[in-house]
């Protein structure tokens, strides 16, 4: 038994969400997970009803979760509010000690053509972005008058420690090289950042590690992106990179990620925003709302066949060309997310008609 929080959010949040979750719902029925779930407010719709981004009971909800799962926040009605929606999910990182932010992203061999990229740039690019999602100018001590605002960017040597060694032992199981993405030509948090780095290096000599400026690698992630394995960074070079890389696959409607700490739920959420232009017309793209279930499977419960099946779905879904308009096709939000469950239920169709098979063989040759 497992009990996932979901916290659906604002625009196009409740309508992703809700395709993920009900991916969830068919896998829990058909292998018998015993999921549970749990809607909290969260975010602009939080602040309607309880005045702040996070309520204590969605926080208490979540710290007694097994994991969570997110949607989108935010919309220009709440821009004027003392706590904005964005405020909720800071404060939610921090609370629950999630530190590092897993952003996935590769090319699906035959739909390089949805990419912006030459086909010759983008084919066989996989890249995982490795945030450190905790620290930096984001939760820096922060100033602003009419006429000065300031943010203060601090790192310390530990939390540069804890998010290289995610960085690495994630390359370990992929193509064993770290590229660590900083400024250090000019930062003082980036020459800290880079030090460390080369310290932690020596813990993993069986993956290799460089180092490039944040501007090169921007340049980089677009011309040569097959060069990158596993790209550690601080907070906000994370956050805009990662968003960058999302070109590199067709559309940020594809991206999804997770956030973890040392111990307790992770949170698991698209890389998109709230998109409010769209919301509530059935036109978002729920692949990485879904494609952040598969991970809350395999990373935050453990269960790694599941997480394969829905994975596995989501990319015959693609394959199979049903796109919605972010990927210039005509599915609805709701039709990507049936075809999905279609494609998982038979895949356990085809399951139980091989056992049923094996079943009789062996009934024969008794």
């Amino acid at each position: 038994m497992s009990h996932i929080v979901v916290l659906p959010g604002d625009g196009i949040g409740p309508e992703v969400t809700a395709e993920a979750r009900q991916c969830l719902e068919l896998l829990s029925d058909r292998c018998g997970l015993g999921l549970t779930f749990e809607e909290r407010d969260f975010g602009g719709i939080a602040i309607d009803r309880h005045g702040v981004p996070l309520p204590a009971e969605t926080l208490d909800a979540c710290k007694g979760a097994d994991a969570i799962l997110a949607g989108a926040v935010g919309g220009p009605q709440w821009d004027e509010c003392e706590q904005r929606p964005e405020a909720g999910l800071l404060q939610l990182r921090a609370r629950l000690g999630l530190f590092a932010n897993l952003r996935p992203s590769r090319v699906l061999r035959g739909l390089e053509h949805l990419s912006p990229l030459k086909k010759h740039i983008c084919t066989g690019a996989d890249v995982l972005v490795v945030r450190e999602l905790t620290g930096g100018a984001y939760f820096g001590e922060k100033h602003y008058r009419d006429d000065y605002a300031s943010d203060l960017c601090v790192y310390t040597r530990d939390e540069i420690e804890r998010i290289a060694h995610v960085a690495f032992a994630a390359a370990r199981k992929r193509r064993k090289k770290v590229t660590s993405v900083d400024k250090a030509n000019v930062l003082a948090t980036s020459r800290l950042w880079r030090h460390t780095l080369e310290q932690v290096a020596g813990s993993y000599p069986d993956v290799a590690l460089d180092h490039l400026y944040v501007d090169a690698a921007a340049m980089a992630l677009v011309t040569h992106p097959r060069r990158f394995d596993v790209i550690v960074t601080e907070n906000m070079f994370g956050d805009i990179m990662s968003d960058e890389l999302s070109v590199v696959g067709g559309s940020i409607g594809l991206l999804p990620s997770a956030s973890i700490g040392e111990s307790g739920p992770g949170l698991f959420e698209p890389i998109h925003g709230s998109a409010p232009d769209i919301a509530g017309q059935d036109l978002a793209n729920p692949a990485a709302a879904i494609a952040s279930a598969a991970m809350l499977l395999d990373l935050g419960l453990g269960l790694a066949e599941p997480a394969a099946l829905l994975a596995d779905s989501l990319e015959a879904t693609l394959r199979g060309g049903c796109w919605t308009t972010d990927l210039h096709g005509k599915a609805r939000c709701s039709e990507l997310g049936d075809d999905v469950r279609e494609r998982l239920a038979s895949q356990f169709t085809a399951r139980e008609a091989h056992n049923e098979l094996i079943a009789m063989n062996r009934g024969c040759c008794g």
